[in-house]
């Protein structure tokens, strides 16, 4: 493979200069550039990222950790994420925590090998004492995505509000008894409430929480629901992922959606259109909340004495389709 040292001689030009142009330095003469660049090119040039970082040079990596790579909105995620980094010159390196606190502190420990320039990730536990210490020892620029967290930058969608406009709609169906799928302590779960409380104070005397993720569990929960509750039932579930499994145990259970069930999801993933009924879901700006997770990481990267932390708090939106409101789902069928 080429060197820099080989590129330099090939080109007539000084190896200084060669890794200049390399590492993106527009201040070389624009001819002597184009002849470096050229040459790379032509000769397949990699650049040894891990001698770079010895060096104390920039590996130009960012780490992203997600908690369910397997989730499309992840997936969606990832994909704004490494354009925006690639449009600044970054590579991107990708792991997995899976919901699991001493796993994501492997991949952090990957990272410091790595020794990426900085770390864009979803915590596990965004808030415990354990995390905010594990993130002082990396000491690397880092950016929190789609959860609120104390003391580090973070970029994310308003979960209070995104849950109360849930509730809000839900509460103006007439719905007589409701169902959240997901954990109570998610801000979600707050908002949610605050919603349907505007409609119906008195909501939570009527309310079964659901945390189980097992299809049995859930099936079993659902018949003791609607055995009790024989009215409209608005339900939330706190993802997508969640929402289609209960679309489809409704559906085995003889429940009718939108008529006996109304139920909203939250990603707005791709599968929700294609549904029967389609499923109305929170949307979250994935696209702007990647490029401004990125942009802020780079910047904290360019200004390591820069101590203000940034708080960016979103806005999401209830997309309305058959699985929640029976205008859409009769218009579904025409």
């Amino acid at each position: 493979m080429i060197t820099m040292t080989e590129i330099a001689k090939l080109t007539g030009v000084s190896q200084p200069t060669v890794s200049r142009v390399l590492n993106g330095n527009q201040a070389v003469n624009p001819e002597i550039r184009e002849r470096v660049l050229a040459c790379a090119r032509e000769h397949n040039f990699q650049p040894n990222v891990i001698a770079r970082s010895l060096a104390g040079s920039r590996t130009m990596l960012i780490g992203l950790v997600f908690t369910d790579i397997s989730n499309s909105f992840f997936a969606d995620l990832e994909k704004y994420l490494e354009q925006e980094a690639k449009r600044n010159g970054y590579s991107v390196i990708l792991f997995n925590s899976d919901y699991d606190w001493e796993r994501e502190k492997e991949c952090l420990d990957v990272m410091r090998r790595y020794r990426v320039d900085g770390l864009i990730i979803v915590p596990v536990e965004e808030n415990s004492k354990r995390f905010r210490e594990e993130m002082k020892r990396l000491d690397m620029p880092a950016v929190a995505l789609t959860r609120r967290t104390k003391d580090m930058d973070c970029v994310y969608v308003d979960h209070i509000e995104a849950g109360r406009q849930v509730g809000s709609h839900l509460g103006r169906l007439g719905c007589e008894a409701y169902v959240f799928a997901g954990t109570t302590r998610d801000g979600k779960y707050e908002g949610f409430l605050e919603g349907l409380k505007e409609a119906d104070p008195n909501c939570e005397a009527s309310l079964t929480n659901i945390e189980t993720k097992n299809s049995e569990e859930i099936r079993e929960i659902l018949k003791k629901h609607f055995k009790k509750h024989t009215g409209k039932t608005g339900i939330f579930a706190y993802n997508d992922r969640r929402a289609i499994q209960i679309h489809g145990l409704l559906k085995e259970l003889g429940v009718e959606i939108p008529q006996q069930a109304s139920l909203v999801g939250f990603d707005n993933t791709y599968t929700c259109e294609f549904l029967y009924p389609g499923l109305s879901s929170v949307s979250q700006p994935n696209r702007e909340m990647a490029e401004k997770a990125v942009q802020r990481l780079i910047w904290k990267i360019e200004h390591p004495e820069e101590s203000s932390i940034l708080d960016e708090a979103m806005k999401a939106e209830l997309i309305i389709r058959g699985s929640s409101d029976d205008a859409c789902s009769m218009a579904a069928e025409r």
